[in-house]
């Protein structure tokens, strides 16, 4: 019979906090964890990735795609180095992830070979916590600890392990912590709600609103129905962060889409015709496309009271779970839809729609790349998740694919890091075999890392009863990252070399198509999500597209409704005698 040691008591911990895997790349300092982990059966399953950073990318999606804590393995040196990205994400995403960093002090001097002081190394980006197991008997109450305090501050921690800790003998009798949190640690931990008199005055000031716009973030997850709720008893309008835009059905009339530099022309316009602001959940960064200081009064909702006040000034803050804070406001705000605000919100989404759609049929060499995304539209299975990398494809996913109800799609919001998609969909994947996954990124990203990680789906796709997972690979071999014509088409040095996708996806045993004719994109659409096996779709695009950020429309929408009837019925006099003024004039 094996001896019981530390590293079987990472595993007992792992299970008792119901961790289904840890993604991880092994080596030596990690190896007794690894080891343990490879003897539990697959409870918890190690899932070795091909580099460190994509394990910490995998247990980042694994946080956000399932509301569950992520963890990632590594040992010391560049090998703890190669996690902060996925780590960063899960920091500026406000996502629950545990890092177990293996560390040799065996040196005469106490150091190592590939020695790195990792209490500074991670003491930004797990600043919550970062301990070290010094005793056998420390590590149950320091892997709980490290579990309870991710899940409460929803952040990143890290727990350091020597390896002459782990491979420690230990008694059956080893101290175990007092308890282990069984909350889900994506949703509040207690039931927050705000002062009674906050929301007095929040319903008061959205109540005498004649103009409202609300922004939904991540933080509105689980409360659409309140918000369209409290949409249409305001006739507001509606705009999501990209983090917010899986949380509302984009069909709905006056939705307008993503706010910010890669959003829609019909959202800026609500933000530049607005006079009062509800921010759900959001901390989007693109502030220059809020209102301008002193036009609009706000109340924002949020879990956390530190982000109150940090985007935009604020009149009322609520601290507070979205959908019950929600529910309380519409049991106060009362009924009155301003239908000339709602349908001027409605006729701006119905140009923006109109434009998106000659924007995608525009001809393109060799294949327009908003195409294939607005192809993919039709298609988008109603269940399962997307994962969405960071570059041109960012633009053409937040203005052209508009998401059905049920489907959850993330991504690297507020680090912005290229190569998480395909690391995140192997996530979402292991953790919901029987759903399609898509991953959505460029050639950039899948040069990254993605080649690679090609290999971890090829080593697991036949244990899953859903054999869907799409990887789009926008081709358009520009090394800027971004596409639109920023680099020079004809100077090939500075051009990305091309690869052949499709082809590396069929020497792995996976299927690949390649699309380079702008009729086929529908049909190679159609297959993928017919194969059976996972699939990658090469569409090979024009870089020259442009990417079009929209205009931050302080002055149009603004402008018109700030004006009193008399003036609008004297302007319209004017327009009728063909004489041209502009808005500003008449105001």
């Amino acid at each position: 019979m094996l001896e019981r040691t530390v590293a079987d008591v990472v595993v007992e911990r792992l299970r008792a906090w119901r961790v289904p895997r840890a993604f991880g790349y092994p080596g030596a300092a990690i190896a007794p964890v690894v080891e343990a982990l490879d003897a539990s059966g697959g409870d918890p399953a190690f899932v070795p990735a091909r580099h460190e950073e994509t394990a910490s990318f995998m247990a980042t999606g694994h946080a956000k795609f399932t509301g569950g804590i992520g963890v990632c393995l590594a040992t010391q040196g560049p090998s703890a180095v190669q996690l902060l990205n996925g780590l960063y994400d899960a920091k500026l995403d406000s996502k629950p992830v545990v890092a177990i960093v293996g560390e040799d002090a065996s040196g005469p001097l106490g150091g190592a070979h590939q020695e790195i002081g990792l209490s500074r190394l991670f003491g930004d980006v797990c600043n919550q916590f970062v301990r070290y197991a010094r005793t056998p008997a420390q590590v149950p109450g320091l892997l709980d600890e490290a579990f309870r305090t991710a899940a409460a501050t929803r952040s990143p921690v890290c727990v350091v392990l020597p390896r002459q800790v782990q491979e420690t003998v230990v008694p059956d009798l080893l101290p175990q912590s007092a308890g282990v949190l069984t909350a889900t640690p994506g949703e509040p931990l207690a039931r927050v709600l705000p002062h009674e008199a906050d929301l007095d005055a929040a319903a008061q000031l959205l109540g005498g609103a004649q103009r409202t716009a609300i922004l939904v973030g991540q933080g509105g997850r689980g409360a659409a129905d309140e918000i369209v709720a409290l949409a249409d008893r305001l006739g507001a309008g509606v705009a999501t962060s990209l983090l917010g835009k899986p949380v509302l059905d984009e069909r709905l009339p006056f939705h307008t889409g993503v706010l910010g530099e890669v959003g829609t022309p019909a959202a800026a316009e609500l933000m530049g015709g607005c006079d009062t602001l509800l921010m759900i959940g959001t901390n989007d960064p693109w502030t220059d496309y809020l209102p301008m200081p002193g036009q609009a009064r706000t109340v924002q909702i949020d879990i956390d009271g530190r982000r109150i006040g940090s985007r935009y000034p604020v009149d009322v803050p609520l601290v507070g779970d979205a959908a019950e804070t929600l529910r309380a406001l519409l049991a106060r705000v009362p009924d009155g839809p301003r239908a000339t605000w709602r349908a001027t919100v409605e006729n701006s989404v119905d140009r923006w729609r109109n434009e998106a759609a000659e924007r995608a049929a525009a001809p393109a060499e060799p294949v327009n790349p908003q195409l294939v995304l607005h192809e993919l539209a039709s298609r988008v299975p109603r269940t399962g998740a997307i994962a969405v990398d960071v570059g041109s494809v960012l633009y053409w996913y937040a203005r052209h694919l508009q998401l059905p109800p049920g489907v959850n799609a993330q991504l690297c919001g507020t680090l912005g890091s290229m190569g998480c998609a395909l690391p995140y969909a192997v996530a979402a994947k292991l953790a919901a075999p029987d759903q399609p996954v898509l991953a959505l990124m460029g050639d950039g990203a899948m040069q990254l890392n993605g080649l690679a990680e090609l290999v971890t789906i090829s080593h697991h796709w036949q244990q899953w009863r859903d054999p869907r997972l799409v990887v789009l690979v926008l081709n358009n071999r520009d090394h800027s990252g971004m596409g639109g014509g920023l680099e020079p088409r004809g100077d090939l040095s500075r051009r990305r070399p091309d690869v052949p996708y499709a082809g590396w996806a069929r020497l792995l045993g996976l299927h690949g198509v390649r699309v380079d004719r702008p009729e086929l994109v529908g049909a190679a659409w159609d297959e993928a999500f017919a194969a059976d096996r996972p699939c990658v779709v090469e569409a090979v695009v024009d870089p020259t597209v442009p990417l079009a950020p929209p205009e931050p429309a302080f002055a149009d929408l603004r402008a018109v409704f700030a004006e009193g009837a008399a003036a609008r019925r004297v302007r319209d006099r004017m327009l009728d005698a063909a004489v041209t003024v502009e808005a500003e004039d008449v105001v």
